[in-house]
């Protein structure tokens, strides 16, 4: 077993860093709000600290989950940050899901003192944290992949190394465009049905069965006929992701135009006040396009 540290108790963070205490793996969290910290510290039994370079003081494996690229930079660098306080051979093991261009100058910096970067961010959204049940993709050093995956191992359903550092992150700008392209495409089919007269459950479960399922229309076609959009992942988020996927297309010189589009109608959802809506969410832009309830 290892001695971990976990910076970022978020709906992610909380439960996965729970995971590796019960796990066996003597765990100190940080928080940016240290009531949380204290309070999963008495959930779980492991420890807490006040700043990150505190949490990582010791540590074999420091990981991340947290909201940006600067929340990213904010517990990495500085005199309190996690580097400041993470001996020679450990290693930085980062869920959050950031822009390739932070991970790549993150990793530099931490190799310049001898800490290993694998960027891991992580898809299955809050239920996937709580179950144990994450997939998780990412990049960097084939060495620094084997340490992660053995610990990671406490919360994922699969773990898969893509190569070099950065490559984890743009795994998981393909995997946001997927979902929001199929969220897209099951707000279209609900609100079609719903329009025609038919039981949308009734279609969708019909659907789910044949080439036209899909994970997003077999989970969230029921709650989303009900206007029920409290599953975790926020329409913020969403948007922050599909923002740092675009900035990724136009490095590469390419387009993404149903990416960009459904970006824009987020935007919308977020115009009604569903920022913090799950992002199943978008087929009330339908709604109030039709002047329905929303």
């Amino acid at each position: 077993m290892a001695k971990l540290a976990f910076l970022g108790l978020g709906v992610m963070g909380y439960p996965m860093a729970g995971h590796l205490q019960k796990a066996g793996h003597e765990v100190t969290v940080y928080n940016r709000t240290t009531a949380k910290a204290e309070k999963w510290a008495a959930e779980y039994g492991g420890g807490f600290a006040t700043t990150p370079r505190t949490a990582a003081e010791g540590a074999d494996v420091v990981l991340s989950c947290v909201g940006n690229d600067d929340d990213l930079r904010a517990v990495v660098l500085g005199d309190d940050g996690a580097l400041a306080g993470m001996a020679k051979g450990a290693l930085y093991v980062d869920h959050t899901t950031v822009s390739a261009i932070v991970t790549r100058e993150l990793g530099a910096t931490a190799a310049a003192s001898g800490v290993g970067w694998v960027d891991a961010p992580v898809s299955g959204g809050q239920a996937g944290a709580e179950n144990g049940q994450l997939a998780i993709m990412c990049g960097g050093a084939d060495a620094d992949f084997a340490r992660a995956e053995s610990i990671v191992a406490a919360y994922s359903k699969a773990t898969v190394h893509f190569g070099e550092l950065g490559n984890g992150q743009i795994t998981k700008m393909i995997n946001q465009v997927c979902i929001a392209g199929a969220i897209q495409a099951v707000s279209e089919g609900l609100f079609f049905a719903m329009q025609a007269g038919l039981d949308a459950k009734k279609v969708a479960a019909l659907v789910s069965q044949g080439a036209g399922g899909s994970w997003q229309l077999a989970n969230r076609a029921e709650t989303m006929v009900d206007n029920k959009f409290n599953h975790g992942f926020a329409v913020d988020w969403m948007r922050k992701d599909l923002a740092i996927a675009l900035g990724q297309a136009k490095e590469l010189g390419i387009s993404l135009p149903v990416t960009a589009m459904v970006d824009q109608y987020y935007g919308d959802v977020q115009a009604l006040g569903g920022g913090r809506w799950d992002t199943s969410s978008l087929i009330q832009r339908f709604r109030k396009l039709h002047d329905m309830d929303i």
